[in-house]
């Protein structure tokens, strides 16, 4: 069990007592701008949706263990939106100082918003693919966002 908490928190991110779901988020950044050094943008893409598949499971099970939907502990969905939103929103080394922050506050925006389709996903599909799907669409429409103002900021302010 202590494996699988370590990779559903995060490496125990989600175990903070204060926004468990920003805690994540912002790790999983850092993590991910890291990752962003060495490995492809598209590389990052892949290992979002490997990790959503591997979550899945483990989520399913995790949550027949502690008897509860969608604990604030997990936050193994806020890694691969925030990832998905990162591979999407067109970061790279010249333009990191503003999109890493733009993309961890469109992230945000829309997972705690949960706007549209996003809410429908996280109220009406139970387990791991609830879980996992409704930030995993989050990430998407942030990362469009995301690609959308930076595109508008060094159009009329850079």
């Amino acid at each position: 069990m202590n494996l699988r908490k370590f990779f559903l928190t995060v490496g125990f991110s989600g175990l903070s007592p204060k926004a468990p779901g920003t805690v994540g988020s912002f790790v999983s950044l850092i993590i991910g701008l890291f990752l962003l050094e060495f490995l492809h943008v598209s590389t990052l893409f892949l290992l979002s949706l490997l990790i959503t598949v591997i979550a899945i499971k483990q989520i399913d099970i995790y949550e027949k263990e502690v008897g509860m939907h969608d604990g604030k502990e997990i936050v193994i969905d806020e890694l691969a939106g925030m990832w998905i939103t990162l591979s999407i929103c067109g970061i790279n080394s010249s333009n990191i100082l503003y999109m890493a922050p733009i993309a961890f506050l469109f992230f945000r925006l829309f997972d705690i918003w949960k706007p549209s389709f996003i809410g429908k996903i996280d109220r009406d599909v139970k387990g791991g693919l609830g879980v996992m799907g409704d930030d995993i669409v989050a990430g998407i429409a942030a990362g469009i966002a995301s690609a959308g103002v930076y595109q508008l900021i060094s159009k009329f302010i850079l």
